[in-house]
């Protein structure tokens, strides 16, 4: 038995909530220690890259799902490690303002829990996803789960950024850990049975885990679509600590405001998305290379864009900048998530997970070494320059690995509708 689109939608819910609370210590936390805290951007970066690192574990779980393990109890359990580490991570915010040692000593405790917690949670869900879905429906999962996740991640940015002021120390307390804990309730509802319904499908493979993961790199087209992964999503995640200092500095917003100006990007994310999801599955228009193409181009557009405001009094154009950037970010993103669905199920049988597994890892090293390299750029930038011109040159690199990417992916993914669009269900 495969899963139906009802049990794909509560899959989506878990991804729904590891949106939620990872945004948190993301974009609400980072501009706390940078704007708040006076302290430099590096700091975050060094704590993302952290809990990025440690997802390097990711093939692991995803071969453990391969060889038949319980991925119900991999993502419930993820998940309140997650939660543990979210929670963890905001009370470190106002003890690095009262002893710094102690704070950054429990900031790194709760960010490598973050990683775990992502790794274990996130991976094993997708290799559920991967290897229960019907093959017509694997890029259409990916799209509503993805979805679901930036849903999440807009949704609680939002409302998190409206009752965050004005901001205390104590009112963060609250807030992350009401996410926290309702997220973790939500996960242990919507995946409990659902491993259960599909158990009999799932054949065991005993392939040892070096061997599994050698063989996967062995296959030529994984191992491209790997390095179209990194350099992509390095482009992706350079902005992630940097985007809320940004209108901290520059544009003077307060936390609530640039926490809101966060949602607003993820907003823009989730309507990208959803156009390719409708244009892609409803109407069979364009293939999914060419709409990660249009992707990679349109947020380098906006990110020169967003750098250009900077050193102009438009203030009144830095929303809608940056919703623009989550719109061109979100087409990019679902059309190279549908194909790595697809993907998945290519090559040899029954690595699904460890497929997913290996590119989830080349995702969370770009991301961790996105993040990173853009605020050690920026805070490099400003001690030569103003900040709008830090930030900016910043958004400039950016835009420039997006082309870059673009340019890859003509080389590494599909170019017919037929294959490539996948995400029509019954196809």
């Amino acid at each position: 038995m495969k899963l139906t689109w009802f049990q794909i939608v509560r899959l989506g819910l878990v991804q729904m909530c590891l949106g939620a609370i990872v945004v948190l210590t993301t974009s609400t936390l980072n501009r706390l220690m940078v704007v708040e805290l006076a302290l430099p951007a590096i700091l975050p970066g060094l704590l993302v890259a952290l809990h990025y690192s440690i997802q390097l574990s990711r093939p692991s779980w995803g071969h453990k799902s391969d060889t038949g393990g319980k991925r119900t109890r991999w993502i419930i359990g993820g998940m309140a490690i997650l939660a543990l580490g979210g929670f963890l991570a905001a009370a470190g915010v106002p003890l690095l303002a009262a002893n710094y040692t102690a704070g950054l000593a429990l900031s790194i405790l709760a960010y490598a829990l973050i990683g775990v917690g992502v790794g274990a949670s996130g991976t094993s869900l997708l290799a559920l996803l991967a290897t229960a879905t019907a093959p017509h429906r694997r890029a259409a999962a990916a799209t509503i789960t993805w979805l679901m996740m930036i849903f999440g991640i807009a949704v609680t940015a939002t409302v998190v950024g409206k009752l965050l002021t004005p901001y205390s120390p104590t009112l963060l307390l609250q807030l992350v850990g009401s996410v926290c804990l309702i997220a973790t309730a939500l996960t242990a509802l919507a995946v409990w049975g659902i491993e259960a319904s599909v158990q009999a499908e799932r054949e065991p493979d005993p392939t040892p885990f070096r061997e599994g993961l050698a063989e996967v790199w062995g296959e030529p087209r994984a191992r491209r679509f790997t390095i179209f992964v990194f350099l992509s999503m390095t482009a992706y995640f350079m902005q992630e600590l940097i985007l809320e200092p940004y209108s901290g500095l520059v544009f003077g917003l307060t936390p609530g405001e640039s926490t809101t100006l966060s949602g607003a990007q993820n907003g823009g994310v989730f309507m990208g998305m959803l156009l390719v999801g409708i244009a892609a599955t409803g109407f069979k228009f364009g293939s999914l290379r060419n709409w990660v193409i249009a992707g990679c181009l349109g947020s380098a557009l906006s990110l020169a864009a967003l750098s250009f405001i900077g050193t102009t009094p438009l203030t009144t154009l830095l929303q809608p900048t940056v919703m623009a950037l989550g719109f061109f970010n979100g087409m990019f993103a679902v059309a190279a998530i549908g194909s790595m669905m697809s993907l998945a199920g290519e090559g040899r049988e029954r690595r699904e997970g460890t497929r997913m597994g290996l590119w989830g890892a080349a995702q969370a090293i770009a991301a961790g070494f996105g993040g990173l390299m853009g605020a050690a750029l920026v805070d490099l930038a400003r001690t030569i320059t103003t900040d709008a011109t830090a930030f900016g040159a910043v958004f400039v690199l950016e835009a420039s690995i997006f082309v870059v990417a673009a340019i890859l992916a003509t080389k590494v993914m599909d170019a017919t509708p037929a294959r490539s669009a996948s995400l029509v269900p019954g196809e």
